[in-house]
């Protein structure tokens, strides 16, 4: 998935040390050094979350990657996570339909966090009614609640994102790439660079960094929110443990979350 581990990132809003804000970009990379350590023992998990995106996606654009966009994505996140072809090929055929067990639907969960921090949850899941209440069995758990449709969505646009390791020399080649195909936004930040663009020209842009050899980290499609909710360190401390067990759930994809604090509760939150 171009993503160490996974899409299953929390999409926080950061302030930096200067007091500026950076986009979503910036969690990945907190994100992604906090997961590491966990995709070995969650191998199993990340491979059932990610044969229900091979799934769906064979059953939305059939089983052909050449001809679907987005089986050929969803294809490339499970090999990059050493998930076996035989088990690939039989997601696809449960997408086809020419094996069973190919139910799985899409669903998108919105409700709220401690201190009113908003949050969004990518479903897909072959039972809404086993996933709703424990859903929202985890929010309330951990003082939030589940809301109703449209009830936070507004505060989110999706974008796509890259996320590439300090490119030295390529730098410049990066920016040019990024240029050429459209992209919206692109930051150095710290020792690596992001960009972002539209849901619909992130494989276009992908294709093209792959195609110079220039290695990603994050390549996906992400909510990033528009506001931002401040909260402190002891808020902050149980919202990440909300938006962590929601992660951890078998029928979450992704979660993404409004919730903005300092790279120094950051750092002590996910050392």
């Amino acid at each position: 998935m171009h993503r160490a581990a996974g899409k299953f990132l929390l999409q926080l809003e950061i302030v930096d040390d200067d007091g500026s804000n950076t986009m979503a970009g910036h969690s990945h990379w907190a994100g992604i050094k906090h997961k590491k350590a966990l995709v070995d023992s969650k191998r199993s998990k990340l491979w059932s979350k990610l044969s229900k995106a091979i799934i769906v996606a064979a059953k939305l654009g059939g089983g052909d990657p050449d001809a679907n966009v987005r089986l050929r994505t969803a294809i490339q996140d499970a090999k990059s996570l050493s998930m076996p072809r035989e088990n690939i090929q039989r997601a696809i055929k449960k997408g086809t339909g020419e094996l069973d067990g190919g139910n799985v639907e899409e669903a998108l969960y919105e409700g709220y966090g401690p201190a009113g921090v908003a949050v969004m949850c990518d479903i897909m899941t072959d039972n809404r009614n086993r996933t709703a209440p424990e859903i929202r069995k985890i929010f309330d758990v951990h003082g939030g609640n589940l809301g109703g449709t449209g009830c936070v969505a507004y505060l989110f646009d999706r974008k796509g994102i890259i996320v590439i390791a300090a490119a030295g020399d390529r730098e410049e080649q990066i920016m040019e790439i990024a240029l050429e195909n459209d992209a919206q936004d692109i930051q150095t930040v710290d020792d690596r660079i992001e960009i972002f663009t539209a849901p619909e020209g992130l494989t276009q842009l992908s294709g093209a960094i792959e195609q110079a050899g220039i290695a990603m980290q994050v390549s996906e499609v992400s909510r990033v929110p528009q506001t931002t909710v401040d909260v402190d360190s002891a808020t902050a401390k149980i919202a990440l443990k909300l938006l962590e067990t929601l992660e951890d759930h078998d029928d979450v994809q992704s979660v993404a979350t409004n919730l903005n604090f300092e790279n120094e509760a950051v750092a002590q939150l996910l050392s």
